[in-house]
């Protein structure tokens, strides 16, 4: 068996992120690895912004975002899949938190997608571009 596999979701991102599910999936069974799908919200609470929200603001997110990203597995992959999949909310920059998730993990592969990018992302960079950049496994990019 093999380390696992990582797979990065937008939960925002409703059914855009299927074929990067069913990919991650496939490449799983065939080494027999552990799937662990991960999404991230943002961190209101270190941020300018942290005054707006209520202390609970964190916590009820994050039990949204637990939920959306186990109906987004059960629809994309089926119920049965999903039982022997990894739920991971992580809360942070997207491209940090796939990087430490992947790091405390150990695993062997990343599998995340990339979308069409908008004028920012040539600026910037789009969080697939860093986590290719700067992860410690090999990623795979699932158009």
């Amino acid at each position: 068996m093999s380390r696992s596999v990582l797979c990065a979701v937008d939960i925002s991102n409703q059914g855009k992120d299927d074929a990067v599910l069913k990919e991650a999936k496939r490449l799983a069974d065939l080494d027999g690895a552990q799937l662990d799908v991960v999404t991230v919200i943002p961190d209101f609470g270190k941020s300018l912004v942290a005054g707006f929200f209520e202390q609970s603001h964190h916590d009820n997110a994050v039990s949204e975002a637990k939920s959306a990203l186990k109906e987004q597995i059960v629809e994309s992959l089926g119920a049965d899949a999903d039982s022997r999949v990894r739920h991971v909310v992580a809360t942070g920059t997207a491209y940090e938190e796939i990087l430490r998730v992947a790091d405390e993990t150990n695993c062997g592969l990343i599998v995340i997608g990339a979308h069409k990018p908008n004028f920012t992302d040539y600026l910037l960079g789009p969080n697939a571009a860093r986590v290719v950049r700067h992860s410690n496994c090999s990623v795979h990019v699932v158009r």
